[in-house]
This record gives structure tokens, sequence and C-alpha cells, in this order.
């Protein structure tokens, strides 16, 4: 374990439990004054320390990882590099703050990103408007989608209550791998005299996958869903059904602005539920390892989907039990980010779209296929990823149906773990350069950019390559 200084996390820690430090120090079995170098960055936060902590009050030692220092210190990079700021501020900084006061690092991003919203806000305005200029808007909020995105990336992507709470009732009621969709039917049924019927949704035609009768007690599902499709949407109902204390004593917590977020949060969670309880916790996690994270197998075995599989696969993170921590994301042809989850400190760009060289993008061109890419961040952090198309659509000849792009990485260290390293060179000197997104990424020489960073002049070579079509030879 490298040198790591978390004395400002665990001084929180101390004062949130409202210890002194020479309780702190008894509990632990330390000196006062060792105590007092390790708060004040003067010794490093050791292993065994962090066992006594464990050991003493049950603290993950998750907490003081340096995955979350890399998340905020690539938040606050995005965040300063506004040229508006009229300062540059160096990594040595920005990793100071992140390490000692990543409580106003946090809001330093919070409240840019209310800003940006703000600015896109009155871009939109000007333009639906007809205006040349932009208006001038009061602080807006961030949207609900972005809120309720941004409080399960805070969770890492997991949310304990409620996949222990779906896997109680999987080990109870001994739902059948891969058979879940009866099981779930047979047990709305017998538990709460719900039938459950897939004759079809009067709609309108809009495409409503369930529809719950609370007088006529019955859940009607879309008929052209398949039956992992029809489980997850009968676990959903279970969620909104036996763990709405449990959903809106969640959504509470989160400290959300508004109703409508709050609403989605619910939503989200309930869905998170419905994943937790078709694909149990222990059950999938035990397959996965043995599989060797291969979502294909994982999928015949359990009975759903590719994209299903992906998303659950970044959800493994219990304390004591964690699997490989995946980032999800789903983007589509235009490059929209639909999705995003990280279990650990990929950080994904809200600012001028992703790297165009990402695999992700790839995948369009191949349709159905697999691939690998090794690719390298500009702090030279490594990442494994791997990206298919899915589409999904309702059945019939001429109907529309919406394709994305699915993809999964996860860091080097873990690539021996997973399937998709098979034949490839772990060598992070081979990867394929790519960035944030090219308003943020740091890169020079990058034949992908599409323009500069925010905040950088250009120097006439450069400014060149930017009109290269409409230059003259000399």
């Amino acid at each position: 374990m490298k040198k790591v200084f978390m004395g400002i996390r665990l001084k929180r820690l101390r004062e949130e439990r409202r210890m002194t430090q020479q309780a702190l120090a008894s509990a632990l079995g330390l000196s006062l004054s060792y105590l007092n170098q390790i708060e004040n960055n003067q010794r490093p936060l050791t292993v065994p320390v962090l066992l006594k902590l464990n050991a003493a009050f049950g603290i993950d030692v998750q907490l003081f990882s340096d995955d979350d220092e890399a998340r905020l210190i690539s938040d606050l990079r995005e965040t300063l590099s506004d040229p508006q700021i009229g300062e540059a501020v160096s990594t040595a900084e920005l990793r100071e703050v992140a390490i000692n006061m990543p409580a106003v690092g946090r809001a330093l991003v919070n409240l840019n990103r209310k800003y940006r919203h703000a600015i896109e806000q009155s871009a939109a305005l000007s333009a639906r408007l007809g205006e040349d200029r932009q208006a001038t808007i009061a602080t807006i909020p961030s949207t609900p989608f972005e809120e309720v995105r941004d409080f399960f990336y805070l969770h890492h992507n997991y949310i304990g209550e409620l996949d222990e709470a779906a896997e109680a009732i999987a080990t109870r009621m001994k739902f059948p791998v891969g058979q879940t969709a009866p099981a779930l039917a047979a047990y709305l049924e017998d538990r709460h005299r719900i039938k459950v019927m897939t004759d079809g949704i009067d709609n309108a035609g809009l495409a409503v996958q369930r529809s719950y009768d609370p007088a006529a007690r019955t859940l009607r599902l879309a008929p052209n869903l398949r039956p992992g499709q029809q489980a997850f949407q009968m676990a959903t109902q279970i969620a909104i059904l036996e763990q709405d204390d449990l959903l809106r004593a969640i959504v509470d917590k989160g400290a959300f602005t508004s109703s409508e977020s709050r609403g989605l949060a619910r939503i989200g969670l309930a869905n998170y539920f419905a994943g937790a309880l078709t694909l149990p916790y222990a059950t999938f996690l035990g397959s996965a390892e043995r599989q060797r994270y291969d979502i294909e197998l994982l999928g015949h075995q359990f009975g759903v989907g590719f994209e299903t599989v992906c998303h659950r696969l970044s959800t493994l993170q219990r304390h004591n039990a964690r699997g490989v921590p995946f980032f999800f994301i789903r983007v589509d042809r235009a490059g929209n980010i639909s999705k995003r989850q990280s279990a650990t400190d990929f950080h994904f760009s809200r600012v001028g779209g992703t790297c165009p060289l990402w695999n992700v993008y790839e995948a369009f061109a191949n349709p159905g296929r697999i691939l690998t890419q090794l690719a390298r961040m500009p702090d030279d952090r490594t990442y494994l990823w791997i990206a298919r198309t899915v589409s999904h659509g309702r059945s019939g000849y001429g109907a529309p149906t919406k394709t994305f792009a699915i993809a999964l990485g996860c860091d080097i260290r873990y690539a021996d773990r997973v399937v998709y390293a098979q034949g490839l060179n772990i060598d992070p000197s081979l990867a394929t350069p790519i960035g944030m997104g090219c308003k943020v990424c740091e890169r020079s020489g990058c034949p992908q950019r599409a323009f500069p960073p925010i905040g950088r002049d250009l120097n006439v070579d450069e400014t060149r390559s930017y009109f290269e079509p409409y230059a003259t030879s000399s």
C-alpha cells in the first residue's frame, strides 16, 4: 500500500462521532501524539490503523481510498478550466483541496454545474426566441435527471439497504436462476393477490411496458417483453408495493431540490431494487467471478439481456464482497450519454461530449460484436474497455428501433479477472491515448481533436490545423 495522508478525513470522522482525540486514540490503542500526527498529515494512515478503525467502529476502509480523491481532482480540473476564472490552478493545488478540503471541492463543483446549466438554458431560450444573444437568466439548479444521476454517482452506484432487502426476498422465496419471471408472477399472486397478464396494454401508442390497476388487482405487461424484461417489470412493481417506505426514506436523505427530482429518484431506486431482485447479489457475484465476467454467459444463465448484465456488474460494491469496480455508459450515435454509472474513479465529462478515440463509438460500425480496448487517460491511468451495440424497439416491419452502444470498463489492475483481457497485450505504453473530451483534454498533437481545450491559446501551427481545408500552400 502506498503512503496515504488522510488526516482531514480521520478528523472529520472523529468530529462526526463527537469524540476527543484522546478518546479515539484510546479506542484504537494509539498514543495521543501519534494520532495527532496522523490528523495533521505528519504521518500516513497505515493499514494497521485502518484495520483498527474497522474493528472498533465497523468503518469501511474504502472511505479512505484515493479513488474518491481522483474523482474529485478530475471534477475540479474540469470546473476550474473555465477561462473566466482568470487564474490557472495547478494539479498539485487541486490535489491539496481534494485531500484536505473535499467538502469545499465538492461545493465548487456543484456551483460550477449550476452555472453551466444556467448558461445552457439561456442559450436554448435564446434560440427558441430567435435571438442572437444570450438571455440573462437567474441561477437555475441542475436538471432533475442530472441530480438523480449524481446521487447514484455519489453512492458509487450501490444502494446497500435496497440491495440487501431484494436479496433477502430472493433467498427466502428461492427464486430459480434464469426462470425468475414465472416465479415472480406466482409471488405477486400468492402474496398480493395480483394477477399478471401479458395480453397487451391500452397505451394509446405510447411505449408503456407496465400498467397496474389496483382496483382490479391486475398487472399488465407489454406483450413484446422477453422473460427477463417481464421479470424486471414485476420486480419493479414489488419494490413499489413492499419497499415504498424504504424508497421514500432514501429519497428524503438525498437532499433533492424539487418534487420532480424526488419522483425520478424514487423510480430509479425502484428500478435498482428490481435489478437486485432478479440478479441477487451473492448468487450473481459468484457466477460473475466463476465466468470471469463473461457478459454473454451471464446473460444466458440469468435470462437477461446484455445491457442488464452490464448495469448490474457496475453495482457490485458491497462492503467485504466487492466485485470488479466497473464503469457503465450508454451512448447513441450522436454521442448523447443517456446512462452513466461509475463504481469507482473514472470521470465522465459533462462538457463538450467525450473522446472520439474511445471504442464505444466504434461499436456502431460493428453491430452486435464485442470490441475491446486498452485506453490511457491524460493522468496515465489505464483502463480495459469493452463495447457493444444493443437495440430496443417494438416488433413489426417498419417499426422504429433505438440503437445504443454499451461500454463497460475497469482499471487495468483488474484485467486478469476479466475474460476480455485474453489475447491483449496488457502494456500501458501500448494503450490508446484518450481523454475526457476536447474541451477539457490537455493532450497536444491529438489527430482527432475537434477544438482546443478551454482556456488555452493556440500557436500558429495549431491554429492552421483547425482551418486546414481552407489553408493555402505558400
